[in-house]
């Protein structure tokens, strides 16, 4: 039976009441929608800070040539390819994400760049992930947490895929802790996100679930204290442009850690 308690999120979509089982499909529907106008739609959003918030996100993962990297969520391929940059194309690289369309984008974006045999590309879902155990050395998701139906149960698998004293590393849209900015950006996520989706990627719907579901996302030491109850040690967060964004990250503990 489903632990509603730990998984509180399983049956939101945005703000719409649905079974865990359809939510799953929703959000992968919602995906394949906007696929092909993603990276785009995130430039104009963003007014294209997303891609300050990747980069730092990067230089806290500290990319080494000798790891392997798993990208949850990671279709269109931008955290790879920074980490692959950053490394000299060196690091093995993982890219599974939920959804088929956006794993297509990330592979043509991959063969425009050159890059054919540095990242594997899985279609999986990150509750259930198709990976041995102790595999990875690191693990990312970027935008991509708020939209797994069971969040505490993606935490088990990625700690169970994770080597001992791996890492991992979650940016996401997150709550405002700046009294003015949070109006602002409210008036702006609910009144002018969705216009633009309809305007670029013809989906106004998609864009009003991205603005719900970024309201519906735990706050942030509420995310930080799922991690440490899900078993992942040194556990902190950093607020990005006053809390819109926020990395958290944690460590897969080795047995001698074990509490």
């Amino acid at each position: 039976m489903e632990n509603k308690k730990e998984n509180p999120e399983s049956e939101w979509f945005g703000f719409e009441n649905v079974s865990a089982k359809d939510k799953t499909n929703m959000v992968d529907g919602v995906f394949s929608s906007v696929a092909s106008k993603y990276d785009l739609m995130n430039d104009l959003m963003s007014g294209g800070l997303h891609r300050l918030w990747k980069r730092r996100f990067i230089s806290l993962v500290h990319p080494r040539a000798d790891h392997h990297l798993l990208d949850l969520a990671g279709g269109t391929g931008d955290i790879s390819f920074k980490y692959l940059e950053t490394t000299k194309r060196k690091a093995k690289i993982t890219v599974c994400d939920l959804n088929k369309d956006m794993l297509a984008v990330g592979k043509s974006r991959a063969f425009d760049k050159g890059i054919i045999k540095e990242i594997e590309w899985i279609n999986g879902n990150a509750e259930k992930l198709p990976f041995a155990d102790n595999s990875f050395d690191v693990c990312t998701i970027a935008f991509g947490l708020r939209n797994v139906t069971h969040i505490d149960t993606a935490f088990e698998e990625i700690l169970r895929v994770l080597k001992p004293s791996g890492r991992f590393f979650c940016l996401e849209f997150s709550h405002v802790v700046l009294p003015i900015l949070d109006k602002i950006y409210d008036a702006y996520s609910f009144h002018i996100i969705p216009k633009i989706g309809e305007w670029i990627a013809k989906d106004a719907d998609s864009y009003q679930y991205l603005a719900e579901s970024i309201r519906q996302f735990p706050a942030q030491e509420d995310l930080a204290h799922r991690m440490e109850a899900s078993g992942f040690k040194s556990v902190q967060y950093r607020n990005m442009t006053g809390g819109i964004v926020a990395i958290h990250s944690g460590t897969k503990p080795t047995e001698e850690n074990l509490e």
